[in-house]
């Protein structure tokens, strides 16, 4: 069997979401095609996780992100909140009920004409003359073909990308990956209690826990954040180092082992934490949240001295002023270091989406063109998304005038990104 569309969007994460959506409202075909039962990545593995790094100078990046907050927002009762984040250096963020959130998500994505098809993974592209010709992809009816006009790389690892022979890293400068997360929930908790502690990341507490065999050493600090609903708290503590991300094997090893932690870690909370005595964990991720694997080699690659500076590119594409989130690399460190000075900010320029041969392949997501420095940074959900928003608005102007992703006219991309809601990008200020 062969499908036809003008755009093929691999990986229905943030990006793909992005990317689908803005495609689609461009009036052209767009196929989606995500492996799991569910769009919305690191919301369905994390679940809890909040949308962080939206609110630059504590403005919003606009586009798609602001009117999906704003519809979450706007239900009564309300399904989000903005909210400053209590970890040091994060400034405020958008905390979510994620069942609300996927729901909303997919509601969009088919009122935008997406041509959704979950359970389908992409296989093996088709090159000839640097061009993606069609791409292999499986669900449970069997390999397929599909075959597109353009293709956007949104699946987290860059798979596709990677088979097209585009160029690529794999974690730092040594290949150290940054750990991966299992998350959960704990409901039923008196957060007036719990938050009333002088020690942001229960130090005190962890340590005790370690000393006695009963949590991992790797707990030395507890991400305990306020959620969405009055006795919520969203844990985000468990991290497992040391796993290849492109590894299935590694995922599996992985997956089990933090479920363990997990279950240690919600037992100690209610026994030795005040506010946890009556509570209990639910949405456990059903998988680990992987935070870094491939980085694609694209045709400018962002690095941590262009984020330092305050870079705003002329194709810029979206505003950021995330710290440098960097997470168990190559050791048990977390750090959370500002980027740039109070007040400033950085953009991310559209060039690292996009290769320096396939002609009709983009890029978006946490596998941009970005050193290990910039990356711990430019990986927050709202600017994956607003990426794929880029991306999708390209395809069309590159299908309107048959003319490659090298051969753009990129200030215009950054005038339609501006026409729809995108601040703070190109030549204009955030504001």
């Amino acid at each position: 069997m062969t499908v036809q569309t003008d755009v093929l969007v691999i990986g229905g994460g943030t990006a793909g979401f992005g990317a689908a959506v803005a495609a689609a409202r461009m009036g052209l075909p767009t196929t989606l095609l995500e492996a799991t039962q569910k769009i919305g990545g690191v919301m369905a593995f994390c679940p809890g996780m909040p949308w962080g790094a939206a609110f630059p100078n504590d403005v919003c990046v606009g586009g798609l992100i602001q009117e999906l907050t704003e519809k979450l927002q706007n239900m009564s009762p309300p399904a989000a909140v903005k909210r400053d984040c209590t970890l040091a250096n994060f400034g405020p963020e958008i905390i979510y009920d994620h069942d609300i959130a996927i729901t909303t998500m997919f509601d969009i994505a088919e009122q935008s004409g997406v041509d959704l098809r979950l359970g389908a993974t992409a296989l093996t592209p088709d090159i000839k003359d640097d061009m993606v010709m069609g791409v292999t992809f499986c669900d449970r009816r069997g390999v397929q073909t599909i075959k597109p006009k353009v293709v956007i790389d949104c699946s987290g690892d860059g798979d596709i990308s990677a088979k097209a022979g585009v160029p690529y890293s794999l974690g730092d400068e040594n290949g150290n990956m940054m750990g991966v997360s299992l998350t959960f929930t704990m409901i039923g908790a008196d957060c007036e209690k719990v938050f009333a502690q002088n020690d942001p990341y229960f130090t005190k507490f962890a340590q005790k826990g370690i000393d006695e065999g009963r949590l991992h050493p790797d707990l030395a600090q507890l991400y305990l954040m306020r959620g969405l609903y009055q006795d919520a708290v969203f844990c985000n503590s468990v991290v497992i180092r040391g796993v290849d991300g492109t590894n299935p094997k590694n995922i599996s090893t992985a997956t089990q082992e933090g479920r363990r932690r997990c279950v240690q870690l919600a037992q100690f909370l209610r026994s030795d934490v005040p506010g946890f005595e009556n509570a209990r964990m639910t949405s456990l991720g059903p998988t680990v949240g992987v935070r870094e694997t491939r980085k694609l080699k694209g045709i400018y690659t962002v690095t941590g001295d262009d984020l330092a500076k305050g870079t705003k590119f002329p194709d810029g594409i979206v505003a950021c002023d995330n710290p440098i989130d960097d997470v168990m690399r190559s050791s048990s460190d977390m750090t959370h270091e500002a980027i740039v000075d109070s007040g400033s900010y950085y953009t991310i320029p559209f060039r690292s989406l996009m290769p320096e041969k396939i002609k009709n392949l983009m890029f978006a997501g946490r596998i941009i063109s970005a050193d290990a420095t910039a990356f711990a940074s430019v990986r927050g959900m709202p600017q994956c998304m607003a990426m794929g928003q880029a991306c999708g608005t390209a395809a069309a102007q590159m299908i309107e005038k048959n003319i490659s992703v090298q051969r753009l006219d990129l200030e215009s991309l950054v005038r339609s990104l501006q026409a729809q809601g995108l601040r703070g990008i190109g030549r204009e200020t955030l504001q």
